[in-house]
């Protein structure tokens, strides 16, 4: 009898939490180093929740594992609405396919509350290869198999698995040479020692611009509005192919749904603000602020997707 009056008298207690909320400082663990798109995506949507609320909102960096270190932090958070994370590709997609001892897994250890971007990809050439179309690249690599390097930003990342999708639809054979990171590809990209990568548009076009590589295709659905004349995968016969680089929140399962709805009513209404489209621009990030709904739906499209690169590849990491 104690227990259940226990509980009844805790009812109020939780409606009044939730409707108080927030009534302190937020934090939204971001699961790469400072400076990449996904960070500054973060601190963009966290100072504009700040001034919106009137309470501090954190941003936490812990990088590792292709996301997963801050993915499974966060996972162990409690369910409160006061810790968050701004999960991607890799932490909420990738990596439940590629490492089968993952210590958490996207959808049964969070909530998701809202997309917050969508990065298009790009595939380039160093300009010493004889290809400025990507048939032209598809052929050339049937003519020489094993010979064309591609370089990655590492084992196991959403760039080296589009690869390895494209390679297998594509029917064609490339050396894989991993990275550790963007920055370090760039350079051996720039220097001529590989001949094919896949990065963000954002860290390319301005070497694209330059004459330093050669843009082929993006690898979103739609091309970006930040280099439209650059066809997409999909209208170079491979109709479908879709592999962007995403990220959005999630917070920690079992999150009180009222709570749920606020952030993401929030955030929407953020995302829509030209503010916020503006300082995304520079980033080659398209806002986007989908329902809870929308964005659990999204995900597990998301992780079977991806399972299915993952597969193409071959690649395991533990």
């Amino acid at each position: 009898m104690r227990r259940y009056l226990s509980l009844l008298l805790a009812f109020p207690l939780l409606a009044f939490a939730q409707a108080d909320y927030p009534n302190r400082a937020i934090r939204i663990i971001v699961p790469f180093p400072p400076g990449g798109s996904t960070d500054i995506a973060a601190r963009v949507v966290g100072e504009q929740l700040t001034e919106a609320w009137k309470q501090p909102v954190v941003i936490e960096n812990r990088s590792g594992a292709g996301g997963s270190i801050g993915a499974e932090a966060a996972a162990r958070m409690p369910a409160d609405g006061y810790a968050l994370i701004m999960g991607v590709t890799g932490s909420h997609a990738i990596n439940t396919s590629l490492n089968p001892k993952l210590p958490y897994h996207p959808l049964r250890d969070f909530e998701p509350i809202t997309q917050v971007g969508v990065l298009a990809n790009v595939l380039v050439v160093h300009p010493s290869v004889k290809a400025n179309t990507l048939p032209e690249l598809i052929a050339l690599a049937k003519q020489q198999p094993g010979k064309l390097s591609y370089a990655s930003l590492g084992q196991g990342t959403a760039a080296h698995l589009t690869v390895e999708m494209f390679k297998s639809l594509a029917g064609i054979d490339l050396l894989h040479v991993p990275y550790k990171g963007s920055g370090p590809a760039m350079v051996a990209m720039l220097a001529g020692e590989v001949n094919v990568m896949i990065d963000g548009l954002p860290s390319s076009i301005t070497h694209i611009r330059s004459g330093k590589m050669r843009a082929l295709a993006v690898t979103s659905a739609t091309r970006s509005l930040a280099a439209p004349e650059i066809p997409t995968i999909a209208e170079n016969g491979f109709a479908g192919f879709s592999a962007d680089a995403w990220s959005g929140l999630f917070a920690p399962k079992g999150t009180p749904q009222p709570i749920i709805e606020k952030l993401y009513t929030e955030v929407a209404r953020i995302l829509r603000t030209q503010t916020v489209r503006d300082r995304f621009a520079p980033l080659g990030l398209q806002a986007v602020g989908s329902t809870p709904a929308e964005y659990t739906a999204f995900v597990k499209a998301e992780i079977e997707k991806w399972a299915q690169f993952v597969r193409a590849s071959g690649t395991k990491v533990e």
